[in-house]
C-alpha cells in the first residue's frame, strides 16, 4: 500500500500504521533531545537573538500572551493538518457524543483537582524543605485590595517593596499557584498536532478543541478563584480569545479556504497525491524550531535555577501522565476506537499555557514564581507529550477497529 492511499483512509490508518517515511519522524526522540540541548546552547551563547526574538510578542495587560516566532511556528506546524481536514468529516464527527463528554469529564471534573492535590502534596510536603521553608516570593496585591503594611492576608503578609504595597507568600505557594493555573487551562491548539502524530481523528479533535474552548470561557474563572482562595478569578477574555485566533482559526481558515481553492483548481487527485505529500514533513520541522525557540527563550532561566526546574516539573509530569493515563483508560473502557480514543486521552493532558501564563502575570506578577511554574509547563509539555503519542502508536490494538462506513467517512491524510 503506498504512502498516499494510507494518507487518504482512517481505516487503513486503524489497521494499519502508517510507515514514518521521514528522516524526522523516524528518529523523533533523538531530534527533540538535539533541539532541546540547541535552544539552550543558543540562548547561552547568543542571549542577545534569544532576548530579541522572545520581546517579539503580542500583550495583553502588560503580560505576552502570543509568541510571533513561536505564531509563526505553530502556523507551520496546524496548517498542514488543517488543509487535510475534509470538514464533512468535522460534521460527522460533532455527532460522537461519547469522546466529547469525555473530555469533558476529565478536563473539568478531574484535572483541577487532581493537578491542586499532586501540586500540593509534593510543593507543599514533599519537596517543602527542598525549596525552602522559609522562602518568600513577592506578588501583587489581589484586585481591589487596599491593605497597610504589615497586615496579614491569607497565606502573605503585605510589605512594602520599591516603594509598591505587595504580598509576601511563602514560595512554594506561588509555585503551587502556577500549577493549578495550568490544572485549569487544558486543551491547547497543541493537541492538533499531537492527534495528528499518533494517527488520530482529526475531525474529531477539531470538534473537542472547540467544545473544550468555549466551556474554559465558562469554567475558568470559577474553578481558579475557588482554587486559588482568591474569589472568582478574572477570566483574561482578551489572552484568550486573542491565543485561539491566532493558534487554531488562523489556519483553520487558510486550511480550509486553499484545501477549496486547489481541489477546485487542480483536482482532488493532484491535491492528495502532489500537495499534500510536499506538505507531510512540515509539521514535524515547524514543531522542531518551536521547540529551539522556546528552549532558547528560557535557557538562561534553566541554567540559573536547575533543581527549582526540577521540583516544578514533578508535580506537573506526574499530573500530566495521570489524566493521560485516565482517559485513555476510560476511553478503552468505553469501547472508543483507536482514532477517536487517542485525541480524547491527549486534550486533558496538554495544557493551555498561553492563557495560564498570561493568567499569572497579571495576577501575581511576571517575576513571581507563579509565573515560572507556567514557563515549566510550557518547557516540559512538548517532550512529555512526544512520549505519551509514542505509547499511543504503540497500543493502537487495544482498541476496536471502527466500523468500515464511520472509517471512511471521517476522512485522512
Amino acid at each position: 500500500m503506498s504512502h498516499t492511499s494510507r494518507a487518504c483512509g482512517d481505516g487503513d490508518r486503524d489497521a494499519e500504521p502508517r510507515r514514518m517515511n521521514s528522516v524526522f519522524e523516524r528518529y523523533l526522540s533523538l531530534w527533540v533531545l538535539l533541539c532541546i540541548a540547541g535552544g539552550i546552547a543558543l540562548g547561552k551563547l547568543a542571549p542577545k537573538v534569544a532576548q530579541e526574538l522572545d520581546r517579539m510578542s503580542l500583550d495583553v495587560a502588560g503580560a505576552p500572551v502570543v509568541s510571533i516566532p513561536i505564531a509563526v511556528c505553530l502556523f507551520f506546524m496546524m496548517y498542514p493538518i488543517m488543509v487535510k481536514i475534509d470538514f464533512a468529516s468535522v460534521i460527522q464527527a460533532g455527532r460522537s457524543g461519547r469522546p466529547v463528554l469525555l473530555t469533558l469529564f476529565v478536563n473539568w471534573a478531574v484535572k483541577p483537582f487532581t493537578m491542586y492535590a499532586i501540586a500540593f502534596l509534593f510543593l507543599g510536603v514533599l519537596l517543602r524543605s527542598l525549596i525552602g521553608d522559609s522562602a518568600v516570593d513577592l506578588v501583587k496585591m489581589p484586585f481591589g485590595l487596599d491593605l497597610p503594611v504589615g497586615v496579614a492576608h491569607g497565606a502573605g503578609v503585605v510589605v512594602l517593596h520599591d516603594g509598591v504595597r505587595m504580598l509576601e507568600v511563602p514560595l512554594w505557594r506561588s509555585y503551587l499557584a502556577g500549577c493549578i493555573l495550568l490544572g485549569i487551562a487544558p486543551c491547547t491548539a497543541m493537541v492538533l498536532v499531537w492527534g495528528y502524530l499518533a494517527r488520530g481523528n482529526d475531525g474529531l479533535t477539531l470538534v473537542m478543541v472547540a467544545i473544550n474552548s468555549l466551556t474554559m470561557l465558562l469554567l475558568y474563572g470559577v474553578l481558579g478563584g475557588f482554587l486559588l482562595g482568591v474569589g472568582r478569578l478574572p477570566v483574561p477574555w482578551q489572552a484568550l480569545l486573542l491565543s485561539i485566533g491566532i493558534y487554531v482559526a488562523l489556519p483553520l481558515v487558510a486550511g480550509y479556504l486553499s484545501r477549496r481553492w486547489i481541489i477546485a483548481s487542480k483536482g482532488e487527485v493532484w491535491f492528495k497525491e502532489r500537495f499534500l505529500h510536499v506538505l507531510t514533513p512540515i509539521t514535524i520541522v515547524a514543531l522542531l524550531v518551536t521547540l529551539v525557540l522556546l528552549f532558547s527563550f528560557k535557557g538562561e532561566v534553566i541554567l540559573a535555577n536547575p533543581l527549582t526546574i526540577v521540583w516544578i516539573a514533578i508535580p506537573l509530569f506526574l499530573q500530566t501522565v495521570l489524566i493521560f493515563a485516565l482517559g485513555y483508560a476510560l476511553a478503552l473502557w468505553l469501547r472508543l476506537p483507536y482514532r477517536d480514543a487517542a485525541p480524547a486521552a491527549m486534550i486533558g493532558a496538554s495544557n493551555h499555557f498561553e492563557v495560564a501564563i498570561a493568567t499569572a502575570v497579571m495576577l501575581f506578577g511576571l517575576s513571581s514564581g507563579a509565573a515560572l511554574a507556567t514557563v515549566v509547563g510550557v518547557l516540559i509539555e512538548v517532550p512529555v507529550m512526544l512520549a505519551l503519542v509514542e505509547i499511543c502508536r504503540r497500543t493502537t490494538r487495544w482498541f476496536p477497529a471502527p466500523p468500515a462506513g464511520v472509517a471512511a467517512a471521517a476522512g485522512g491524510r
